[in-house]
């Protein structure tokens, strides 16, 4: 079951499996479209509201793949979905661009250890939060109610990814409370690049 979960939350918050497009963005345009997101996730990619993800400082490959997934339908949400369908694929490398180029560092909290970093998460997401790997989100600082959110989306089959929805499927509301818990404690820095 370990080994599982280490494998099923690299994906987090992957969109079903679907591949981003392979274009060079330019984070000057991107900012110029970041204007549209700044109400929910910020000029600087810090989530005004909770339900929003932090995006500042995520990996480019893994903005883009959202973006793309919301675009096509592969990913739905009321308010991302609409956003998208506006955008081209060149607008979405560049407002994944800008958002990329941010720096997003991560703090344990004082008196733990990240020995003590849920094991599943760890290898993806590691034990602050911040990812090592390019499709996979930052967790650092998230409201432990998002994580939990989608945790639960991908178990109930509300989001679908063919190693989320399986691990998922078996984790319960205390365990993805956990989880949550555990991240959302961690603070999370974002500096916007100038």
């Amino acid at each position: 079951m370990r080994r599982a979960l280490t494998i099923a939350f690299g994906g987090l918050a992957l969109a079903g499996g679907f591949a981003a497009p392979a274009l060079s963005g330019d984070p000057e345009e991107g900012r110029k479209i970041a204007n549209m997101c700044q109400t929910c996730h910020g000029k600087d990619g810090y989530a005004r509201i909770p339900l929003a993800p932090h995006i500042g400082g995520e990996p480019k490959d893994y903005l883009e793949a959202q973006l793309m997934a919301f675009k096509t339908g592969a990913r739905e949400h009321e308010m991302m979905s609409v956003v998208t369908a506006s955008l081209s694929a060149q607008q979405i490398s560049d407002v994944s661009a800008w958002y990329a180029a941010h720096t997003a560092t991560a703090t344990l909290p004082d008196g733990v250890s990240s020995e003590d970093a849920p094991d599943a998460c760890v290898s993806c997401h590691g034990a602050d939060g911040i990812s090592t790997l390019l499709d996979a989100p930052n967790l650092a600082g998230e409201v432990n109610i998002y994580i939990d959110t989608q945790l639960k989306a991908f178990r109930n089959g509300v989001r679908k990814h063919e190693i989320m929805s399986e691990i998922s499927a078996d984790l319960t509301d205390k365990e993805i409370r956990a989880l949550a818990d555990w991240y959302a404690n961690v603070t999370l820095e974002i500096v916007a690049v100038e």
